[in-house]
């Protein structure tokens, strides 16, 4: 019995609307003018070409993910999407924190400057160290820390509403998000630096 090769016209495709989405197309002709044209991916492979490593595609919008491609360990997939883990654990828990805090006078709010000081403070710590490298990442960490700081952004959004002048409230966003900012800007420097050095 001949069996004949299966011609390559038939071959299914994976789906590759995400690179043409970014203006690539993956079964382009990548020969410089002469011979077969391409016959799909298996004519692509070079036994003496170069391995590269894949490049992660942006599949989400960065005011969702927070996090470039490489970087999407840190993202919960939430209905196909990468979404921040560390937001999806801040932001809904800050809002109940608030209106809890707000419910009522059962909350002393001469414990306010504690809360938001030193509740943040370990997730603060924790983002500059993990975006120096200095720790590694770990995402059970990060949300248990993370927590904390929900609950002091919670109290520091009822003293906004409060007074949109509150200086407690804005010297402790201002002073963390300094040293947020800035760990993140060096560790992302570094991290830029390193890549190029290979």
């Amino acid at each position: 019995m001949v069996v004949e090769p299966e011609d390559p016209a038939k071959w299914e495709r994976p789906d590759d609307s995400a690179l043409r989405a970014l203006g690539i197309d993956p079964w382009a002709d990548q020969s410089d003018g002469g011979g077969a044209p391409d016959q799909g991916p298996a004519d692509r492979f070079d036994d003496d070409a170069e391995v590269v490593a894949p490049v992660a595609v942006a599949d989400t919008p960065l005011w969702l993910s927070h996090h470039w491609p490489e970087d999407y360990d840190r993202c919960a997939v939430v209905g196909g999407l990468h979404v921040c883990r560390r937001c999806l654990v801040l932001y809904p828990l800050a809002l109940v924190a608030g209106v809890a805090v707000s419910l009522g006078s059962w909350w002393d709010h001469s414990l306010d400057p504690w809360v938001l000081w030193l509740m943040p403070l370990p997730g603060v710590i924790e983002f500059v160290l993990d975006n120096l490298r200095i720790i590694s990442y770990r995402p059970v960490r990060q949300m248990v820390l993370s927590a904390g700081g929900a609950i002091a952004a919670g109290v520091g959004y009822v003293r906004y509403l409060d007074d949109t002048t509150d200086r407690l409230a804005w010297t402790v966003l201002l002073v963390y998000t300094a040293a947020t900012l800035s760990a993140a800007i060096v560790g992302g420097l570094w991290r830029r630096r390193s890549r190029g050095q290979r």
